[in-house]
């Protein structure tokens, strides 16, 4: 069984396919051209260095958010495109758990963050039983201090992790002291590797569907939708 792993929810791009117990390939660009020029030559170029025919392909495991709202939407069109060209379910794996998954095992309390704009952050809650990952609180929006505060309630040590740190970490460092830890910057991004493998987890477990029923996790309104809903209540334009 072959997994082809698409993330596209952040400033990142990153592909992989993986197979029965390995990661095959993995690209990852962090350049100045959207999502939309990097990805399907990425996806060409992943599935070369690794060998595969994209007719060999059992499935397509795509990030589905919180993130970027175009990035998102470039993700999940390219993979359901081509899932729906190649005859393929789909996967879709939410990109907090996507970040959160390398650090399964680690003590204490894992929040990954990214950055949601508007000053607030999309934050989800990880901990660990009986040897597993578990969310404890799936992805919300939330100011800092108000992240903070919720944090400091389970009264334990909380490793963050993602691209909210850039902005952020100095004033959680300050609001949570010690119980604060944070990853390397080399763990600031979801990787397709790690969409990859839970995809490949998910396929082989039958969690899959048509890619006509893939749908986004934005938790918050665009910007576009909030000023519909403006000029809707006030009665200007069409709705």
């Amino acid at each position: 069984m072959f997994i082809l792993g698409i993330e596209a929810a952040t400033p990142v791009a990153s592909v992989a396919v993986a197979a029965e117990g390995k990661i095959l390939a993995e690209r990852m660009v962090n350049n100045q051209r959207t999502h939309s020029v990097n990805l399907l030559p990425m996806i060409r170029d992943t599935l070369l260095d690794c060998g595969v025919n994209k007719k060999d392909l059992s499935g397509i495991a795509v990030s589905i958010g919180p993130g970027s709202f175009t990035g998102l939407r470039i993700g999940m069109s390219t993979a359901k495109t081509l899932a729906q060209v190649l005859n393929l379910k789909v996967a879709g794996i939410p990109t907090l758990d996507v970040l959160a998954y390398p650090l399964s095992g680690l003590a204490g309390l894992i929040c990954p963050v990214l950055n949601a704009r508007k000053s607030e952050l999309y934050a989800a809650l990880y901990g660990w039983d009986n040897g597993q990952q578990v969310c404890l609180k799936p992805a919300f929006a939330s100011g800092v201090k108000q992240l903070a505060e919720l944090l400091l309630s389970y009264n334990q040590q909380v490793t963050f992790l993602g691209d909210g740190l850039t902005e952020y970490q100095s004033e959680l460092n300050s609001l949570m002291g010690d119980l604060a830890r944070f990853a390397p910057k080399c763990a600031s991004f979801p990787r397709g590797a790690v969409v990859a493998e839970i995809g490949l987890a998910r396929f082989t477990a039958g969690q899959c569907e048509s890619p006509m029923h893939l749908l986004p996790k934005y938790v918050r309104k665009s910007e576009a939708e909030i000023k519909w809903q403006e000029r809707c209540r006030s009665g200007h334009g069409q709705c």
